[in-house]
């Protein structure tokens, strides 16, 4: 039902009071069907999403692909029927949410083969820089693109950064009062921008240490100062900030568990397509 709401709001926001080019020119009668093609080697994404959408406006949608399935260029990913002049009305929205769904799948892929192709177990993730209205569509197409979608809301787990601890004290303090209010079932996680802090948020009793803006060197550091105080094996280690396809090798060579990267989302390069329309004569 979110899904359904949040996509006929996308129509609405495209389609205003009307689609005065296609209702001056087609008639409603009309009939059509149409191709998607992805005119780039991809990650598919946003398929499921696309039926759906077709769907508000009376058209059927079927996917030739899975979603998360890797297409040379060229590929047909979906052929649509209906009325030819609903096909004309989603036909913006319906490319813009594969592109950016299937970009968003296609950047994840590629750092998660990254890591694959070092012989790591580390989980590629993204982050909430997401844009407004879309994190449910960027954090499906990241873990179509074999990514972890991390938190999805500010209420799935505590992750206390820098901005808490100027208001609410020491990494220690913090993470008791976190433990103390907080539900058993809630991971704390706990940023920290020096190796010293790492220790310290350990030794507070976080489940979760994030190494935050560090460089590979620095995150290497940490680790193996959590290593020597017999800390490392009691919490998961995540790295996050300046990470890009070029270093991310020498950030999985660190031996964190995570590697969290909020470009493949907020900066994922669209994938492009087109649909191609063809009238069904009588």
């Amino acid at each position: 039902m979110l899904i359904e709401d949040a996509l006929r709001g996308f129509l609405d926001e495209d389609i205003g009071h009307g689609d005065i080019t296609t209702d001056a020119l087609v008639d409603p009668k009309a009939k059509a069907t149409g191709t998607v093609i992805c005119k780039e080697r991809a990650v598919v994404a946003g398929l499921s999403e696309s039926i759906i959408l077709l769907k508000l406006l009376g058209c059927e949608g079927k996917p030739k692909v899975r979603d998360g399935q890797k297409v040379p260029a060229g590929t047909i990913i979906l052929d649509a029927s209906g009325s030819g002049s609903s096909l004309l009305k989603v036909e913006r929205v319906l490319l813009n949410l594969l592109s950016h769904m299937s970009g968003v799948a296609t950047a994840t892929a590629e750092l998660v083969n990254i890591a694959k192709k070092n012989g790591s177990s580390t989980r590629i993730a993204c982050t909430r820089k997401t844009l407004p209205g879309l994190r449910y569509f960027e954090k499906r197409a990241v873990e179509l693109g074999g990514g972890d979608t991390h938190r999805l809301r500010l209420d799935d787990a505590v992750l206390i950064k820098d901005n808490h601890l100027a208001l609410a004290g020491s990494i220690t303090e913090s993470v008791r009062k976190a433990k103390s209010k907080v539900s058993f079932t809630r991971k704390v996680e706990v940023e920290a921008t020096t190796p010293d802090h790492a220790v310290e948020a350990a030794l507070a009793g976080a489940d979760i240490v994030l190494l935050d803006n560090m460089t590979p060197q620095e995150a290497k550091k940490s680790v193996r100062l959590l290593e020597a105080r017999k800390l490392r094996d009691r919490l998961l280690i995540e790295v996050s900030g300046g990470i890009t396809r070029e270093n991310l090798a020498d950030y999985v060579q660190t031996g964190v568990d995570v590697i969290s990267v909020g470009s493949i989302t907020h900066s994922a390069k669209a994938i492009d397509m087109s649909l191609e329309l063809r009238h069904l004569k009588k």
